[in-house]
């Protein structure tokens, strides 16, 4: 039986975010905002991202099999919207920790993650963690047959038993930490290379060498000077309190018990896909929290707001009353797709996969239609900073071309499952048919 209503205990996720997001984050942007360095108005959260530790928000990401109080993916989206309904920014610093987690999560050995979550299980501290994936030159095509694929390379030292860390990365959020000698935690995405020489190392193949290692920041201070250095950092248009720079390896040595998927398998490549899978409807979450807060500004303004001389609202005119219903009719459907791609995948429906690529798109994309229509409601008036629509406007436009870009990636991969064999476009919603049970039975 299909059912929309929220438990108990969903609503008390929403009600207890809710009133984080009102106490911490609402007053964050105008402090922040008065800093003109951008490394130094990342820096002025910190005492934000204490608090939510300290309140067991970090420890929410982590399972509760693992010492952490996750619950459901459903409950995730919940809380994602509450926290980008407010302040997108610091909201993203705090939720850049679940994906950095995720692959320990996954697929880390009882001993790492054992070690590696400890700083994350605590209720002190402002601990950091990052999924290092993109890199300056681009990253859509990293396991494509026949292309150059991942530029930062690791290469083993017998001897010591190290992997050899070399290469660029970059919008990695928060992988420099607080200080930028790097972060807690950065899982780090690279390729084996057999060194024949150092100027002309051996590649293997993209899937057969692919692999994650975790790279702490005790690690790196064991490490010689220079051996992790920020490049720079970047300068956005929204989100301008998080930080994501470009950094560099250069012959960072990481002990091979750091090694969470070795080469030589699909390891690195299966838990990349999952962690993007699982973040794809968690920036549905964060789209649906931009198009809720925008409906609500315009919503706001066009009751208080006449045209002209005349005593009518602008509610009361036509042309704003379909703008409004356009975003609050968007809002309704990226909701209702986020939780029921949330829902499929927590449960490991057939097509589910589909869903959450198409939660990230469609909802990603719709946010910054709904910001452009909220700013027609208001006029030339929301390109003004008095109103925070120009502000969400550009919070709103980086959606579609992060965490997997609608077009080079996630369009990518649904394209991908519609040329697999027995693809069945309505499982998600209605169930795999029977027939293709058998048929996929028969060709076992």
């Amino acid at each position: 039986m299909i059912d929309f209503s929220l438990s108990p205990a969903q609503a008390a996720v929403s009600k207890n975010t809710r009133e984080f997001a009102a106490a911490l984050l609402k007053d964050a942007r105008s402090k922040y905002v008065t800093i003109p360095n951008g490394p130094e108005r990342f820096q002025s959260t910190r005492p934000i991202i204490e608090q939510a530790t300290a309140l067991g928000l970090t420890k929410g990401f982590i399972p509760p099999a693992l010492g952490g109080t996750s619950g459901s993916l459903v409950d995730s989206c919940l809380a994602v919207e509450e926290l980008y309904a407010v302040e997108p920014s610091v909201a993203l610093t705090l939720l850049a920790n679940g994906l950095g987690l995720t692959p320990l999560i996954l697929g880390g050995s009882p001993e790492q993650q054992r070690e590696f979550l400890a700083p994350f299980l605590t209720s002190s501290g402002s601990p950091l963690a990052s999924l290092v994936f993109s890199e300056p030159g681009g990253s859509a095509n990293f396991f494509e047959p026949g292309g150059k694929g991942m530029q930062t390379t690791a290469s083993f030292d017998d001897s010591k038993q190290e992997w050899i860390l070399n290469g660029d990365k970059i919008w990695g959020t928060n992988c420099a930490g607080w200080d930028f000698n790097g972060a807690d935690l950065q899982v780090v995405a690279c390729r084996s290379v057999v060194p024949e020489s150092a100027s002309t190392p051996t590649l293997t193949p993209h899937s057969d060498s692919a692999m994650l290692l975790l790279v702490t920041r005790d690690l790196i201070n064991r490490n010689s000077a220079g051996s992790y250095t920020v490049i720079r950092h970047i300068e956005t248009p929204g989100h301008t309190a998080c930080s994501g720079p470009h950094i560099r390896f250069s012959n960072l040595r990481v002990p091979a018990s750091c090694v969470l998927a070795a080469p030589g398998s699909l390891a690195a490549q299966t838990l990349i896909n999952a962690t993007f899978t699982s973040s794809a409807v968690i920036v549905g979450a964060m789209s649906v929290g931009v198009m809720r807060a925008v409906f609500e500004s315009a919503y706001h303004f066009a009751r208080t707001h006449n045209a002209g001389g005349s005593t009518d609202s602008l509610l009361e005119r036509q042309s704003v009353a379909d703008l409004l219903i356009d975003i609050k009719m968007r809002v309704e459907a990226a909701r209702t797709l986020t939780w029921k791609a949330a829902h499929g995948l927590q449960s490991r429906q057939h097509g589910a996969e589909e869903l959450a690529h198409e939660a990230k798109i469609w909802c990603s994309e719709a946010a910054v239609r709904c910001c452009t229509d909220a700013m027609k409601v208001v006029g030339i008036s929301s390109y003004s900073q008095e109103y925070p629509l120009q502000t969400y406007m550009a919070d709103a436009l980086v959606l579609p071309i992060f965490d997997g870009g609608n077009v080079g990636i996630r369009r990518r991969q649904i394209q991908r499952l519609f040329l697999e064999k027995g693809y069945e476009p309505w499982a998600a919603s209605l169930g795999a048919r029977e027939e293709a049970n058998g048929a996929e039975k028969e060709g076992d």
